[in-house]
């Protein structure tokens, strides 16, 4: 079904309550795991029907957050989600405690009784008002960066489509347009830093009422991680400074060289080549029109999924007045639908997209038929592999967008998805101090974020900027504010993607197999269960980053510029 046509109606939250509550009462009364079985099943239907709704709801919101009548819905969302995740919650608490529980792990797998378990430990009635509270606030802080209307080239802009002037092979072009974005961030900084402090408190107040020490163990179960903590994250981390650091300061070196530049500054990190970096071509309907054709060629299976996107609109991707910025997938489980969220801007970044969502869509639509709903999503990293690994499973087919820019392409796109993982790794360092210490003041943190970035990105320099330089990066990046602790997933699924474009390299087709294979398992295992089956080694291994690093960059020399 098409996307305009699908129906929303407000849920009776109520409703929903005591139907589950019915449920539970069936799950503690049953006489034989079928009838446990059953409930379960009933109760799968009983969630996707909200979870649609609050899915749609949520696509149309982003879409225009002026749009009066959805941004009412999600107030109403915010309000009542806490509500809806309790009820789920004590649904699964009787679930687990079934005395029927190893014919029902036989039926439905282990993983499933693991993860309730866990989950079960981050929700209690007590958080509601807290979770309540967290939702609104993370709705104010997005409100916030997507008011963003921006005077700039005779246009109002917002931060999305600043970014092409952030990119322009004019110094002073791009000068003048991250002058622009600071005084969109030094004009809201109170608020922002307001925000922020209030999320930290609430956070750190969830935690406390459920008897952790801090909110950091707490963040880790809200994220779903089932086989690895923050010690595997740390030592992932160490891996990085050693090694992906450095690789990333010798391209920073190449950069400035290509562009002529005597000091390599924020403003220039964006450009990769002196006469502007390689833009896609064409209007954005002759972009999806090959798309379709890319991904008509790679395999059955993506020509089958893009077309199904294309012809019922689950991909809404131009940047417009009042739409919110950044990109997702996400999915609308009545319908069996994922949905593609993005603003093109005239960048790469506009390929990158049809590549990295449509990874992630990929996934969506291989997973749908998973007949256990709880396997049809798999953890945050797991995700990210899915979408970071096509945009290299894609890349013999750029040259339809890039033409005869494509080896610089290839050669930005490989060299960015080095560069990120050590920022990636900062936000990430940050997060943990941040909520390891919940008390400090805004200044506290904003030279906390200069020292964490020192450490993974040492030869970056803000020039005078009074904000982005002063210890403010940060706030720009929504993750931090909206998700805590999943940027890390980005870092480690790079890594895994890094992998499998090692692999390509030496057999394409045999990569591609391994990569639909471990799409195709969804959430079935943990992540590093997932990666053992395709022979990938966990990023948190000893030496996994350092040989990543040398397959980089070896590729890196060979693309020819």
């Amino acid at each position: 079904m098409k996307f305009s046509e699908m129906l929303y109606k407000r849920p009776d939250v109520n409703a929903y309550i005591n139907r589950v509550n019915k449920l539970i009462e069936k799950v503690k009364n049953a006489k034989s795991y079928e009838e446990q079985l059953s409930a379960h099943k009933e109760f799968t239907a009983l969630s996707d029907k909200i979870s649609s709704m609050s899915t749609i709801a949520h696509i149309r919101n982003t879409m225009n957050t002026e749009d009066d009548f959805y941004d009412r819905e999600k107030d109403f969302f915010d309000e009542n989600s806490p509500l809806i995740e309790n009820s789920t919650a004590e649904f699964y608490r009787a679930f687990v405690s079934s005395d029927y529980r190893k014919q029902l792990e036989e039926k439905l797998g282990k993983l499933l009784f693991e993860n309730a378990e866990l989950e079960l430990k981050a929700i209690d009635p007590v958080i509601i008002p807290d979770l309540q509270e967290e939702n609104r606030l993370v709705s104010e802080y997005i409100k916030l960066i997507a008011s963003a209307q921006l005077d700039f080239d005779g246009k109002k802009l917002n931060l999305s489509q600043l970014r092409l002037y952030m990119e322009s092979p004019d110094r002073k072009t791009r000068k003048d347009a991250y002058k622009k974005r600071t005084e969109f961030f030094e004009e809201n900084k109170v608020k922002l830093d307001d925000i922020y402090d209030k999320l930290v408190n609430v956070r750190t107040n969830m935690a406390k009422k459920l008897g952790f020490e801090n909110y950091v163990e707490l963040g880790y179960i809200r994220m779903g991680r089932n086989c690895y903590g923050p010690k595997e994250v740390s030592a992932f981390r160490e891996q990085v400074k050693k090694h992906m650091v450095p690789l990333s300061k010798k391209l920073n070196e190449k950069q400035r060289e290509r562009l002529g530049l005597k000091k390599l500054t924020f403003i220039d990190s964006l450009l990769y080549f002196k006469d502007g970096n390689p833009k896609p071509k064409g209007t954005p309907e002759e972009i999806f029109k090959a798309g379709q054709k890319m991904y008509g060629e790679l395999s059955s299976e993506t020509s089958e999924f893009f077309r199904f996107m294309l012809e019922n609109e689950l991909l809404d991707c131009l940047s417009r007045k009042g739409k919110a910025s950044g990109g997702y997938m996400t999915y609308i489980p009545d319908y069996k639908s994922p949905f593609i969220f993005a603003n093109f801007n005239g960048t790469s970044g506009d390929i990158d997209v049809l590549t990295h969502e449509a990874g992630h869509a990929l996934n969506g639509y291989l997973a749908k038929n998973i007949e256990i709903s709880e396997y049809r999503t798999a953890t945050m990293e797991t995700c990210e592999v899915h979408s970071m690994s096509m945009e290299f499973f894609t890349i013999p087919w750029m040259k339809m967008f890039f033409g005869d820019r494509v080896e610089e392409y290839k050669y930005m796109h490989l060299a960015s998805a080095i560069n990120f993982i050590p920022y990636g790794c900062a936000v990430d360092e940050f997060q943990h101090e941040v909520y390891m210490n919940p008390d400090m003041t805004p200044n506290e943190r904003k030279n906390l974020w200069k020292r964490i970035e020192s450490e993974y990105q040492p030869d970056l320099d803000y020039e005078d900027d009074p904000f982005f330089g002063n210890g403010g990066r940060w706030q720009a990046q929504t993750h931090i504010y909206s998700a805590p602790f999943y940027y890390i997933d980005y870092c480690l699924a790079q890594t895994c993607a890094l992998q499998f474009r090692n692999l390509m390299s030496e057999d394409y087709k045999a990569a591609w197999e391994k990569y639909l294979s471990f799409s195709k398992k969804a959430g079935t295992m943990t992540f590093t269960e997932l990666l053992k089956t395709s022979k990938l080694r966990s990023p948190m291994d000893e030496g996994c980053v350092r040989d990543v690093c040398k397959g980089s960059e070896e590729a890196i020399e060979q693309i020819e510029i």
